[in-house]
């Protein structure tokens, strides 16, 4: 719960800092989502590589992944965010706006999982020599 109060501060104070003007790209929920995308392949990968799902790994992926990326993150804003261009005569600042968030939230998430498992190689089966 605490990480989710923490991820959602955060991410209401970078989007009154960097608000969107009317039928512009709103570039703070666009990084946002892009940035807590990345972050959570990392972790989530990261996680997976080091040991089974459980003690105090399952406590981050959750507090960390669900709770405070999950708080950060907003995708309920980015589909009003969507609709907001669509409905104020910007129909391909919006549809534009909609795909590209996604293709390049899925490509941040890749790339967070890329980066993990460069930083951290699988480990060896137990028992194994090296």
């Amino acid at each position: 719960m605490v990480g989710g109060a923490v991820g959602t501060a955060a991410r209401w104070q970078l989007s009154q800092a960097f608000p969107a003007e009317p039928g512009q790209w709103p570039w703070a929920t666009f990084t946002i989502n892009v940035v807590g995308s990345l972050l959570l392949g990392l972790l989530l990968e990261t996680l997976l590589r080091s040991s089974p799902d459980s003690g105090w790994r399952r406590g981050i992926r959750v507090g960390i992944g669900t709770g405070l990326l999950g708080g950060f993150t907003t995708y309920s804003t980015f589909i009003v965010e969507t609709d907001r261009l669509i409905a104020t005569g910007h129909p391909w600042v919006g549809a534009t706006y909609a795909v590209v968030s996604i293709l390049v939230g899925v490509l941040a998430a890749l790339a967070g999982i890329a980066l993990a498992r460069m930083l951290r190689p699988s480990r060896p089966p137990t028992g194994s020599a090296r």
